[in-house]
């Protein structure tokens, strides 16, 4: 059966002069009244099914309940009502933000055209199974190291500006601000209201985190609330956060003021604070504690510097006392003389080594006068050479007419030879 083809439902017909939807036509178009009856007698005939969501909103009219659930894997909403007969019959603390699984009926109002769900049954998620996948996502994130201290990054010692991520008016951003101007009246702050819980929550902590982490003056941080049953603070255990945080580039404090089940958000940032006010100690000094380290510090540095110039002073005047300093002329004195015998010892060496290199000199030289082949010559003695320059020491070797050079003691001189002289001629 098409949407066309449905029959009225009984004590609410179409009306009876409207064409039916599925025989209008340009000339013979169908009223809306009809149309929105085919429609609703059409998904009347839809049977009632189990869905499972986030409640996204929440609001009581005349005793009636008017509000929409949110697919847990997407952006996917519905809208629901649930009539004052069946409120008796599902958990009165059910809020905005709580994870439920309920029995829905579609249902078409056929005078405003509106297309909802009738709820015959709700229900809470069991806790025990969203903390099971909490667990399962805690120990992935974990053996992917976002966990590791290592990667965590140190926190300033005076941040300049202090990024802050929490609910508009929030008793958490009352604790942060006030504790942290208490211990450093000079701080300053950008805030970023977010939800802190329903379905726009991780998408505004998301956009906050992103702007404040893109700003150059913020050097830390802190995403806060108040605490919270484990229920309203899944947002915080977002995967999408988890990363996120892990990725940031400025140090991040988790402030979230939950012990017991702690969300994920503290397992990854870089501090876990317990509570918002211990977030605002742990982020800024204390400007009292500060002066107190200073003064401290400068007695010690007065205390030291002071023993040392005493210690000095004590030294400079031992030393003055030596006899040595009070009258310094004897020892002078006593130097003195004894340069003065090192320098006669050293005058008396060097006359003593200079005579004898002398007599030393003249020895050598007349050794070498007796020795020159000019002290032959001068008692007349003579060398003779051929012309080339060889010496002439065999008469054979100077034949009849053989010129020759005669060295004497004074000169020396051509000759021409005559021939060899026979022994006894």
């Amino acid at each position: 059966m098409t949407v066309f083809e449905a029959t009225a439902v009984p004590g609410e017909p179409p009306p009876a002069d409207s064409v039916s939807p599925r025989e209008s036509s340009p000339d013979a178009p169908t009223s809306i009244a009809r149309l929105n009856a085919t429609i609703r007698d059409f998904v009347a005939q839809w049977g009632t099914v189990w869905v499972e969501g986030e409640i996204t909103s929440w609001n009581q009219r005349a005793g009636n309940i008017f509000a929409r659930l949110k697919d847990v894997s997407s952006d996917a909403h519905i809208s629901i009502r649930v009539w004052s007969s069946v409120r008796a019959r599902i958990p009165g603390d059910l809020a905005v933000g709580d994870h439920v699984i309920a029995a829905v009926k579609a249902d078409y109002f056929v005078k405003g055209g509106d297309f909802s769900f009738i709820v015959s049954a709700m229900k809470h998620v069991g806790l025990g199974d969203q903390l099971e996948r909490l667990e399962k996502l805690r120990a992935q994130l974990r053996q992917e190291g976002l966990f590791d201290s290592a990667r965590k990054k140190p926190l300033p010692f005076l941040p300049r500006c202090i990024g802050l991520i929490t609910g508009e008016r929030s008793d958490a951003e009352k604790d942060v601000h006030r504790n942290a101007e208490l211990r450093w009246p000079q701080v300053r702050f950008r805030t970023e209201h977010v939800a802190v819980q329903g379905d726009r929550s991780v998408a505004d902590i998301l956009a906050a985190l992103q702007r404040l982490d893109a700003d150059d003056e913020v050097d830390v941080i802190i995403i806060a609330r108040g605490g919270g049953d484990p229920q309203t603070l899944l947002g915080f255990s977002d995967e999408r956060l988890i990363r996120a945080v892990a990725a940031a580039s400025t140090p991040v404090v988790s402030a979230i003021g939950h012990e017991n089940d702690h969300p994920l958000l503290d397992d990854v940032a870089d501090l876990r604070a317990s509570t918002p006010t211990d977030a605002a100690k742990r982020v800024v000094p204390d400007v009292g504690e500060q002066r107190a380290i200073v003064a401290q510090l400068r007695a010690r540095a007065t205390t030291r510097l002071t023993q040392r110039i005493s210690h000095d002073i004590a030294q400079l005047e031992q030393l003055r006392s030596r006899p040595v300093l009070r009258s310094p002329d004897p020892i002078i004195e006593q130097r003195a003389q004894e340069v003065w015998l090192l320098a006669s010892r050293g005058r008396d060496t060097v006359t003593r080594r200079w005579d004898a290199a002398q007599r030393t000199t003249s020895e050598l030289r007349a050794s070498l006068r007796a020795l020159s082949p000019a002290a032959t010559l001068a008692r007349g003695y003579a060398i003779v050479h051929h012309d080339g320059g060889r010496i002439l020491t065999d008469a054979a070797d100077a034949p009849t007419g053989t010129v020759l050079t005669v060295t004497v003691d004074r000169g020396s001189l051509h000759a021409r030879s005559e021939g060899q002289i026979e022994e006894g001629g």
